[in-house]
Order: structure tokens, then C-alpha cells, then sequence
């Protein structure tokens, strides 16, 4: 086939998922082109959380030491009413908690992640980083043994003995598995960070603060080895509707959040309001995998934002699909199966607590509100059987 670059192996997005699933690949004695269509390898948002599911992925990989000199290691994760500014429940990250699943709670710019996974992936010397590669179409070609024919913005062609599409919420490469669209919550998020010297005041830098309220929520700690502090405001817009963009805008924060307590309205007001996120997942769908084709991350899964594990979940199908490769060798369609048979289960569930979680802190309904945090300051903060499931897990076992 003429004009066309062969390669073994594609990963489509450079991204969080995307650089650490060529990081795993690569382990496993693969030479791995990653196509990424921004100009350069480079992360829009602010804060992270990488929960211990997370943590433990990233120690295999190498990555555990290198992450401390970034990270801040808070001491738990706070619920507080937004309103009353009460206490509602909190979960001890300290000794216990770590000693339960083998590595602390981190948080740290989604950047300084990204930069470590660049360098990671380059030290390997088996990994191609191509930034400008937006990629246009991918094509399963029968005639070719069912490899990968991918085609870029820019005219250049790869087949690939195997295609990874990390290409996020919007992933093109969905498409040979559904036809569905990215659903809007109707929420919106603007996010950023402030350096702490500017808030050192208010800050509260042993925690992880979610404020919940009515329609809204509003999360603060401290990244970057505590120089800056990151905050993210979450609220339902009034004026949403499908065919405009004119929705979730500035004003409309500051109304949400108009009935929040003192200090919630003042941090607030050091939002950076030049730009809003919407709130958008889609459906678990039942596959992801066909042949030579892969999806992960958010590709295969968006899910929201609001028990911070999109990040966590991408990490983790990149070292299950690493143990795949590493087990099936050369049978790369068999790896692939093996690995959307271990995740998707697992993926759809984390979906759909995200999507619930939401629906119990943003509830108005009085009577939900007295029930929710009834029980919610009637646990004790080292009960960590509500999140067994999500930071015991170990998505790859046998990787090494």
C-alpha cells in the first residue's frame, strides 16, 4: 500500500490514558506511535486526584517516586454543606487507609502528571511522540488481516497492527463501536488555581474539600507541592438548552452560588471565569474491542466528574491492557478482547456511581438533604467500606 507508514502499534490521543498506555506497551517490548492532534503534548485543566487504585498503577510503572516530588498528600477527603459550612462526613487518609490499600490519596497538576508520563515514554526509546496529528478517519481493513488504516489531518497514513483510540470524550474512533453522543448534564464547571500565598488565609491545606449544596458543588485543595491551590466550581445552569451555547455563564455562578456560606462565596470569587467546562458522559456501552481496535479511557468510558475517578480509570485500563499485551504476545485482537472483557464491567459500574454520587450531593429536595446527611455524620471517617471497591482494586495483578 503505497504512502502509508507501517507500524505495530497506534495509540490515538496523548493524553493521561493515552501516554500511559504507551508506557505499558512499551514494557511489554513494543514500539508504540502515539498520535496526539494538538501542537504540543499539553494538559487543559488544573488539579488531579489519584486515588490509591491510581497510586498503585503508577508504582508499577515507575512512576511512584518521581510523582512524590510533585504530589501533595492530603490527610482526607471532606464533605462540608455549603450552606450551613457544617461538616458532613469526612474519610482519614492517614495511616490506616494506607496501610488498607498499600498507597496514599495524591493530588497534583494534570500537567506535572503528563510531563512525567512524556519523559517516561521517552526514556523508553520505543515510543514515538507526534504532536499536529489530528487524526480524520480509521479504517479496518479486512484485506489487510483486519490491521488499522489511520489517516491524519495532515494526509499522513499509519496501518497499525493495533489501535488504542484514547481520543477522549469526543473520540472519533468510537464510532466503529457506537453511534451515541456525549450526554449534557446540564452542569457546567470553571476551574483554577491560585498561588497560595494569595489565600493562605482560608486555605485549608490538609484536606480535600467537596462543598455540597443544592445544584452545585464546589471542591478546593492544594497541588504542586502546595503552591498553588486548586479549586473547581460545579452548578446546574437554569438557561441550558441544547442548541445554544449562551448557558453557564459567569453571571450565573455567582447567582448559584449567591446562597452559600461566607466562605464559600468569597473563594468563589477567585475563579478564573474566561472559560466553563460542561458536565458530559455518555451510556457504559456493552463493547470496545474489535480485532485490531481498542478504546480506553475516555473514549471507551467518560464518566463524571464527581468521585474524581475519570484520570484514575484511565490509568487503570492502560496497565490492564499492558498485562493483556504482555500475556498474549503477538495475538494482539486476543489481548484486546481479554482486555475489554476484564473492564468493562468494572468501567460501567464506576460510570454509573458517578453519575448517582452527583444526583445524592446536588439533590434539593429536603427531605433527601435530612436523610443524606443523617447519614452521612453517622459514619465514622475510617469506615472505608463505601470505597473498598473503587481503591482495592488492582487492575493488573501480573504486571510487574
Amino acid at each position: 500500500m503505497p504512502s502509508v507508514l507501517r507500524v505495530p502499534f497506534l495509540i490515538v490521543g496523548g493524553g493521561i490514558g493515552g501516554l500511559t498506555a504507551a508506557l505499558g506497551a512499551a514494557r511489554t517490548g513494543r514500539r508504540v506511535t502515539v498520535l496526539e492532534q494538538s501542537p504540543a503534548f499539553a494538559e487543559i485543566g488544573a488539579g488531579l486526584q489519584l486515588a490509591p487504585n491510581a497510586m498503585r498503577v503508577l508504582h508499577k510503572l515507575g512512576l511512584f517516586d518521581a510523582i512524590r516530588d510533585f504530589a501533595w498528600f492530603p490527610k482526607r477527603l471532606v464533605l462540608m454543606d455549603a450552606r450551613t459550612a457544617t461538616e458532613l462526613s469526612a474519610l482519614d487518609l492517614g495511616q490506616l487507609f494506607q496501610e488498607r490499600y498499600g498507597f496514599p490519596y495524591a493530588v497534583m497538576h494534570r500537567a506535572d502528571l503528563l510531563n512525567l508520563l512524556y519523559e517516561a515514554c521517552q526514556s523508553t526509546g520505543c515510543v514515538e511522540l507526534l504532536p499536529n496529528k489530528a487524526v480524520i478517519s480509521t479504517q479496518i481493513l479486512d484485506d489487510e488481516g483486519g490491521r488499522v488504516l489511520i489517516t491524519c489531518q495532515d494526509g499522513t497514513r499509519y496501518l497499525a497492527d493495533g489501535v488504542v483510540g484514547a481520543d477522549g470524550l469526543w473520540s472519533k474512533t468510537r464510532r466503529h463501536f457506537s453511534d451515541d453522543e456525549p450526554v449534557c448534564e446540564e452542569y457546567v464547571a470553571y476551574r483554577g488555581t491560585i498561588p497560595m500565598e494569595e489565600i493562605r488565609s482560608y486555605a485549608r491545606l490538609d484536606d480535600v474539600v467537596m462543598w455540597i449544596g443544592p445544584g452545585l458543588h464546589f471542591v478546593q485543595y492544594p497541588i504542586r507541592r502546595g503552591e498553588l491551590y486548586n479549586q473547581v466550581a460545579v452548578f446546574h445552569s437554569k438557561r441550558y438548552t441544547p442548541d445554544s451555547d449562551d448557558w453557564g455563564t459567569p453571571d450565573e455562578l455567582d447567582e448559584a452560588f449567591a446562597p452559600c456560606c461566607p466562605q464559600v462565596r468569597h473563594a468563589v470569587t477567585f475563579m478564573q471565569r474566561h472559560r466553563r467546562w460542561p458536565m458530559r458522559d455518555r451510556r457504559p456501552i456493552p463493547s470496545w474491542t474489535k480485532g485490531r481496535l481498542t478504546l480506553l479511557g475516555d473514549a471507551a468510558h467518560p464518566m463524571l466528574q464527581y468521585i474524581a475517578q475519570g484520570a484514575c480509570q484511565a490509568i487503570e485500563d492502560a496497565a490492564c491492557l499492558a498485562e493483556q499485551l504482555g500475556a498474549y504476545g503477538e495475538d494482539i485482537p486476543s489481548a484486546f478482547a481479554a482486555y475489554a472483557a476484564k473492564r468493562t464491567q468494572r468501567t460501567a459500574r464506576v460510570q454509573r456511581a458517578a453519575r448517582s454520587f452527583g444526583d445524592i450531593i446536588h439533590t434539593d429536595n429536603p427531605t433527601a438533604i435530612l436523610l443524606r446527611n443523617h447519614l452521612f455524620t453517622n459514619r465514622p471517617a475510617t469506615d472505608f467500606s463505601v470505597v473498598d471497591w473503587i481503591y482495592g482494586h488492582d487492575a493488573a495483578p501480573r504486571l510487574k
